[in-house]
Parts: C-alpha cells; structure tokens; sequence
C-alpha cells in the first residue's frame, strides 16, 4: 500500500492531542498511522487514491473522532521525497540563518501569481506544482512569512518547516 503524509492546518497541542489523530486516522481505515512532530503531520498508509479522496477520508473521520476537523493537505511520500532530493532551495542565494519552508496548497495555481519581493526579511522564492517555496529570516516582527503568503495565496494553505518536511518523509 502507497505511503503518504497529511499536512494539518491550525494543530496544535493546544487543541489536538496527537494520540486521538492518529486514532481517527485509524478508525478511517488508514495503517501504519504515525504522527510526526505535535503539529499535525500524520504519516499512514493507505490504498491508492486521489489525495483529495483521501483528504476528505481523513477529514470526515477527524470530525467524528474529535468532533472538528482541520483542513488536510495529502501527498505521496515518493513526492515529498523527489521534492527533497531535487533540494529547490540550491538555486537561490539565501541570507545566513534564513529559514527555508514549504507551503502546501489544495491546487496547482491557475496562473502563478506576481511574486511579490522581499518583505521584512521574506521571500516567497518560487511554486513548484502545489508547493510554494519560501524563505525568511527570523525577526521580531514575527512570523511575517505567514502573512505575505496568505496574502498571495489565500488562507486554505498549510506550511512546515524544510526540516519537518524532512522528517516527515522519512
């Protein structure tokens, strides 16, 4: 059976606790569920399928498992893989300390949008199919990062870390 990872928005410890994820991915039929990390990243097992067959899979069962879902974001480990091997970030000049993230989307854009430039110290680098690639230096302004995104590409995105990423996909 194929291997993917689900990219939760909006878990926390706060307001999941990893254990009853793992048990609503389960009682959807899913094997070999494993979470990754406490901020939503649900590793599992499951039988061929179009991810957004298997994002509302997952996301009816959350809802009666945990009585409210969080919008999922389903891709192949061999993607996610061939995503890290092809390493995207190589080909930009980032500062010392930048922090490289990936951003999930629902759909590959329509048309990509006008890449806005560097903004306090964020860079949206470049979309790759339904990942955005983006880069920022931490500040205290926060995470400004966030907010350029959303600003391009709506809030029915998710996004992690390069090294969560990793790990997942391990």
């Amino acid at each position: 059976m194929p291997r993917y990872a689900a990219f939760l928005r909006g878990v926390s410890p706060l307001n999941a606790k990893m254990p009853e994820l793992a048990r609503a991915f389960e009682t959807a039929g899913f094997t070999e569920v494993k979470t990754v990390l406490s901020s939503g990243n649900v590793v599992f097992s499951g039988r061929a399928a179009a991810e957004a067959a298997l994002e509302r899979k997952a996301e009816a069962a959350m809802q009666a498992a945990l009585g409210r879902t969080f919008l999922t974001f389903v891709r192949p480990i061999e993607a996610l893989q061939a995503l890290l091997d092809s390493d995207p970030f190589r080909a930009f000049r980032l500062p010392k300390g930048a922090k490289q993230v990936v951003t999930f989307l629902k759909s590959e854009p329509a048309e990509l949008p006008k890449l806005p430039g560097e903004v306090d110290g964020a860079r949206i680098l470049c979309v790759k199919g339904r990942e955005v690639l983006s880069a920022y230096v931490p500040s205290p302004k926060g995470p400004v990062f966030m907010k350029l995104i959303e600003e391009t590409f709506g809030e029915a995105v998710t996004t992690r870390t390069w090294d969560t990423v990793r790990k997942v996909a391990r």
